[in-house]
């Protein structure tokens, strides 16, 4: 499956369209709180190499290491070093989507749903990337043929199908869910009057920057202050520690191990699905575009004027005219036009099956005659063609040489850490680090927070130096750039200041706490005195207030000093004209509204909305049904035991490499 993923085509549509909705699902149901706390398989010990179980179903560390290394494949399809060390992120997200995937499809057996032999076929036969592969003209292409297309993308039939079977399963427990979601018409309404009101309205404003200014606590204030809200400053003061370190650099490492021809070889033999060419076409094409009427419909005068066009343009061709040049001219593809039509190389299933059907039929250097899409006519020549085909080892031995190189250098750090823990706890960590010749390094009393030197900011190091008790052992921690040995020497237990020590901080945390409250008063008793006079820039000027007044805004829109039009000013548009509004509070500026005047959209807008905001409206609905059923499924079958996580192998996967990467 994942060599079929890997590759380019209109055959993996189906499923990768199917896998992306799965995928969708899962992501929701995995963030379900203590997803993985799950003991493996009750009682009895873990099974090397089972990650988990799901109901009777297996995910295995193979597959979850395959899945893992095409998902970064596809985010860094050029490699690379830094992307290698990504893996075990990506193996942690395949991990957790292959479960959710089996968790989702066990719940349909269970339910009851099947998917026939029938339905798989009528899947391939209605999908109009598959069908005309399949089925050309409504004909099935016959078993040999289908065998022999599913092999050229290295699938056999009943991996290929039951993936389909899959899909099927899976459309059909999502519409069983969400069978019952529907839109009356006045949500429509609704919704449609939502997003489609447009106010104006004046404002006046006030800042806090501006109170703020005019506050001078005396220490008696911020003494009583300090004493009023002591609690908050009990152990601010935050924990400090002592610590020895030297650093295992993997880079130094890396440029120091040597990279064998069997190593690279195990390597490129171990991935050779990544190093698979697809056939591809290097084209380039004019577009003469097809409009649609004013009611959405092609317009037969306006196809034949645009092939009229095109065939000027092609006669041109045939006369000698240079291609590039009159791209430039006449084609009204934006993106290509420019570069003299210029597609670059493209491979199967990138683009619509007429414009792919001429591209590769071409020879290099043929130029066709029209070619009507649904986009409009095209004029297509090919530049040049590339067979499918397999890179062989000295074409990506630059490529795969840094790889080695790097999982190498990684595993010799991560060993010669674990020798040198061992060293420290029997001879001292000083001796430990003289034996290697790396320097020791003593720090003074620092904070989780603090940057340490040949380390930088690194979180999950002083995670480990701050999780060490009093007293203890030197121990060994990963970093970014390899490994540290470590030993805590003294601990500074966390301290409550004086208000001496932090009069300034207690100071702006006074004037802050003052300005806000001062601010929220004046933009009350602004709103107050607007509304009881019924004239806000009277009420503005007695209180100092800038007054401003906005332009037509809908509800997705900004307006300076207000902001987000989605936030506290949605009130603008619950109210009629002359409305003043109560105060509007965000943060550091206070506000109060206006209403001048209230655009309602038309019926004829409406006319042309409505269907897609119902169907917008429906999806979401849908969605939000089969997200609530997803993630309740996942808590259920935690609570249950039915999802099993082996930690161990989950550690395994998600900190290490995944699997050899040759020597």
């Amino acid at each position: 499956m994942i060599r079929f993923l890997q590759t380019p085509g209109p055959l993996k549509k189906i499923i990768l369209g199917g896998l992306l909705t799965i995928i969708c699902v899962f992501m929701v149901i995995t963030l379900v709180p203590g997803f993985g706390s799950a003991d493996f398989l009750g009682g009895g010990g873990p099974q090397r190499g089972i990650v988990a179980t799901v109901g009777d179903q297996q995910v295995t560390a193979p597959e979850i290491q395959k899945q893992a290394r095409a998902m970064l494949q596809q985010q860094f399809p050029r490699g690379g070093a830094q992307a290698s060390m990504l893996l075990p992120y990506f193996a942690q997200r395949a991990a957790d989507q292959l479960i959710s995937q089996k968790a989702m499809l066990a719940e349909a057996q269970r339910l009851g749903l099947r998917a026939t032999d029938e339905e798989v076929r009528e899947e391939l036969q209605k999908d109009p990337n598959l069908s005309p592969t399949f089925f050309p003209g409504g004909t099935f292409i016959g078993q040999d043929k289908y065998e022999q297309l599913l092999l050229q993308h290295d699938l056999t039939v009943p991996q290929f199908e039951q993936e389909v079977r899959d899909q099927v399963l899976f459309n059909k427990l999502r519409n069983l869910i969400t069978g019952s979601a529907s839109i009356t018409d006045a949500d429509v309404r609704q919704e449609f009057e939502k997003q489609n009101t447009k106010v104006k309205f004046e404002y006046a404003v006030l800042k806090k920057d501006a109170i703020l200014k005019d506050i001078n606590p005396s220490d008696a204030e911020l003494k009583a202050f300090y004493d009023r809200n002591k609690a908050t400053y009990n152990n601010s003061i935050p924990e400090k520690r002592q610590v020895k370190y030297f650093v295992l650099d993997t880079n130094k490492l890396q440029a120091q191990t040597p990279v064998t021809e069997e190593g690279l070889q195990s390597y490129y033999d171990q991935h050779r699905d990544e190093y698979r060419v697809p056939e591809q076409v290097n084209v380039r094409h004019i577009l003469i575009k097809t409009t649609l009427g004013a009611d959405g419909k092609v317009d037969p005068k306006a196809v034949d004027e645009a092939r009229k066009k095109a065939e000027d343009v092609l006669k041109q061709l045939k006369a000698g005219g240079n291609f590039e040049e009159l791209a430039k001219k006449y084609s009204e593809d934006p993106g290509s036009a420019k570069n003299g039509g210029s597609l670059g190389w493209i491979g199967k299933g990138r683009t619509v099956p007429e414009f792919e059907k001429a591209a590769f039929s071409l020879p290099k250097g043929g130029t066709s005659d029209l070619v009507q899409s649904s986009y409009g006519f095209h004029i297509i020549h090919v530049d040049d063609k590339q067979d499918a085909h397999m890179k062989s080892l000295a074409e990506v031995k630059d490529q795969i040489e840094p790889l080695v190189r790097l999982n190498k250098a990684q595993k010799a750090a991560q060993s010669e850490a674990s020798a040198l823990r061992t060293q420290a706890r029997s001879q001292g960590i000083d001796k430990a680090a003289a034996a290697k010749g790396l320097q020791l390094i003593t720090t003074d009393f620092v904070s989780k927070s603090d940057s340490l030197p040949g380390i930088g900011s690194s979180p999950s190091f002083m995670e480990a130096v701050f999780g060490e008790p009093d007293k203890s052992a030197p121990d060994e921690a990963q970093l970014p750039q390899g490994y540290a040995v470590f030993q805590v020497q003294a601990i500074k237990a966390p301290a409550t200041p004086t208000f001496e020590e932090i009069r300034g901080r207690v100071e702006s945390e006074f004037k802050n706490e003052r300005s806000a409250q001062l601010l929220t008063q004046k933009t009350q008793e602004l709103s107050d005195r607007a509304k009881a006079d019924h004239d806000l820039k009277k009420a503005a000027k007695e209180l100092g207030a800038t007054v401003k007044t906005s332009d037509f805004v809908s509800p997705d829109g900004q307006v300076p000093d207000i902001g987000s039009m989605t936030g506290p000013a949605s009130v603008a548009f619950t109210l009629k004209p002359g409305d003043i509004s109560g105060p509007l509070d965000s943060g550091n500026t206070g506000a109060v509204l206006a209403i001048l005047e209230k655009q309602q959209p038309t019926d004829q807008d409406f006319a042309t909305k409505k269907n897609q905001i119902r169907d917008s409206l429906l999806q979401a609905k849908q969605g939000e049904l089969f997200g609530m059923f997803a993630a309740n499924l996942r808590e259920q079958m935690e609570k249950a035991k039915k999802i099993k996580i082996n930690q161990d192998e989950m550690k395994a996967l998600t900190r290490g490499s995944l699997g050899e990467q040759g020597e």
